[in-house]
């Protein structure tokens, strides 16, 4: 099979990890302040002026969450191709596990957030249930990976 150099995949795939886990930030703190202009707190306007202020961050929030579900489906196709490519099957550690399980509730955290309204607040409660849970799902992922990425190296 004819791959790109398993060094380039490494490459994307540690660029790819690095920004999903700083997606992951921001979007902790991009909630962190809706939840506060929804209590009616302070939260900083930046560049906001008179614009409605929770829009703006809800707004942001969804395009951050967008980028990090791109950055982990770009890891799980790069984690498909090398593993494949180098070994010829997958399932070689537990670092699948941990990817689909972070895969899983980067869908699930996702899904349940264009679900969120006033009618089902339940939905938001699973929302930052499911994001407290792939703060743990993105450490073992990276421990995990850490120890494959051990296995290329010469």
């Amino acid at each position: 099979m004819h791959l790109p150099s398993f060094l380039w995949l490494w490459k994307i795939a540690a660029w790819s990890m690095g920004l999903s886990i700083v997606a992951y930030l921001f979007l902790a703190v991009t909630g962190f302040w809706m939840w506060r202009v929804r209590n009616g707190e302070d939260v900083p306007d930046f560049w906001l002026g008179n614009w409605d202020t929770l829009r703006v961050w809800r707004s942001l929030h969804y395009t951050i969450g967008i980028s990090m579900v791109s950055l982990v489906l770009l890891l799980l196709a790069i984690g498909i191709v090398g593993t494949l490519g180098h070994f010829g099957s997958l399932g070689h550690s537990s670092h699948l596990w941990a990817g689909l399980a972070v895969v899983g509730l980067v869908f699930i955290s996702a899904f349940s957030a264009t679900q969120i309204n006033s009618q089902r607040p339940w939905v938001r409660t699973l929302h930052i249930t499911v994001n407290i849970i792939l703060f743990f799902g993105f450490t073992w992922v990276s421990l995990t990976g850490w120890s494959v990425v051990q296995k290329y190296l010469p």
